[in-house]
């Protein structure tokens, strides 16, 4: 009986041991952007409430930790996270040193987020990070060399896209999957592509309730990089994500048509109600004129992937008007129909996703048809008829969670594939070729 009981321990003890061997524990890393705590504004079931932070002294680790205290200390849905914070000047050697967790997070200065997933997946963590991976050519270099590394490590590396979980985009895409309503994806040409893409986003803006204050160096395009490579990669990704699903892209398959960059100009009262500095620190000297700051954070790319014409677009204002957040605009242009995403005056700045069928004849009752098999995965998605020629496509409310939101359903997904061990097997080579098309469109505009 007592060996019988000993065996039963033994058991245990080792299963406890398997399944500790699983726990996913997370290490923030200089989380110098927001984004790093809306990763943690939810908790996950397999991951150890346990979080380390290293990170030197400074208001931007402050900012990430006043976020988890508050998401800690909400009424509704309240975290659980216990924060050991590290602060030192040598906070990566700290991390790589100590080996505390097995999941890198990473968001803040985009110039150093490279050398961070470099020193990471040699050292054998998983890499949770926001985009861009890289901002300029030398960094590309550096990230094929990363995923070359942690395939030999057998660790992942995974960028947040977090707009392949908004819900008009995703319609987008299920509807462009229905070869009675879409038909297939045209050639388009470079005055009309067959898939574009707009993005308006704006420097002062509400984050968990509260004004975004954003540090002096998002200013700098050394340090942040400039509009084509910073949120143009989410527009790419969603090009890719949404006109070749599951498909490997490669980059012989990208082909640089034409990119541009213009500044915007902040006033110094501007520059001080979102970042709180009542001066210009002096590495933004470079990009004064007179008092004013020309920050290059717009950008234009027109390219060919896999033979279609495609257009991105990144716009940044300081403020959206009363009432509005960032907007998105999209279209995909088929044989037997558009789709189009506005987020404009008449749709009360809420995205909406519109039909505009170039066949007539059968499309209601296809799209009744279409909608019944959507229906599965958009529970209680319908439409309005405007005309003969443009349909409206109503999502209901729940549907509707928010950017702030995906965040949580992105991580998700992640720790699924991090428990398989692996990403799908287009996953990696598309952010290859999603970054190389970013830094050629980059290299194209400085020209």
């Amino acid at each position: 009986m007592k060996k019988f009981a000993v065996l039963v321990c033994l058991i245990l003890f080792v299963s406890c041991q398997k399944n500790n061997s699983k726990t996913v524990k997370f290490m923030a890393l200089d989380p110098g952007h927001f984004h790093a705590a809306l990763t943690l504004n939810t908790m996950y079931e397999d991951v150890d409430p346990s979080i380390n932070v290293y990170a030197p002294e400074g208001p931007e680790v402050k900012d990430f930790l006043s976020k988890i205290s508050a998401y800690n200390s909400r009424d509704k849905n309240p975290t659980d996270w216990e924060v050991n914070v590290s602060l030192s000047d040598n906070f990566l050697q700290d991390m790589v040193s100590k080996k505390l967790g097995n999941v890198m997070i990473v968001a803040g200065k985009n110039s150093k987020k490279i050398d961070y997933v470099l020193a990471a997946v040699k050292a054998g963590f998983n890499v949770y990070a926001d985009k861009p991976l890289v901002i300029n050519p030398e960094g590309f270099i550096k990230l094929e060399e990363a995923f070359k590394i942690a395939k030999e490590n057998n660790v992942l590396i995974y960028d947040i896209m977090t707009e392949r979980f908004e819900v008009t985009t995703g319609l987008q895409k299920a509807f462009f999957m229905s070869s009675e309503i879409f038909g297939s994806l045209i050639n388009g040409s470079e005055e009309e592509p067959a898939i574009s893409k707009l993005s308006v986003h704006h420097f002062f803006k509400y984050v968990s309730g509260q004004p975004l204050v954003r540090p002096a160096w998002f200013f700098d395009i050394n340090e942040e990089g400039e509009g084509i490579v910073d949120v143009t990669t989410h527009l790419v990704d969603l090009i890719q994500w949404e006109a070749f699903p599951n498909q490997i892209i490669d980059r012989s398959d990208i082909e640089m048509v034409n990119a541009k960059r213009w500044p915007t100009v902040l006033l110094p009262s501007e520059f001080q109600k979102v970042t709180g500095y009542s001066y210009y620190p002096p590495y933004l000297s470079k990009d004064l004129d007179g008092e004013n700051l020309k920050v290059f954070c717009n950008g234009e790319m027109n390219y060919k992937i896999k033979g279609k014409h495609a257009k991105v677009s990144v716009v940044w204002n300081f403020k959206a008007p009363e009432g509005t957040k960032d907007t998105h605009y999209s279209i995909m242009r088929g044989t037997k129909s558009d789709l189009i995403i506005k987020q404009g005056v008449e749709e009360n700045y809420k995205t909406t996703l519109y039909i505009k069928p170039n066949e007539i004849e059968n499309f209601e009752n296809n799209l009744v048809t279409a909608l019944n098999e959507i229906q599965g995965k958009f529970p209680g998605v319908a439409s309005t008829k405007i005309s003969d020629s443009l349909w409206k496509i109503n999502v209901p409310e729940e549907l509707k969670i928010g950017h702030e939101a995906h965040f949580g359903q992105v991580t998700s997904n992640f720790l699924t594939y991090l428990e398989k061990e692996e990403l799908p097997v287009w996953e990696v080579p598309n952010m290859i070729s999603k970054y190389y098309t970013t830094i050629e469109a980059y290299k194209m505009a400085q020209d």
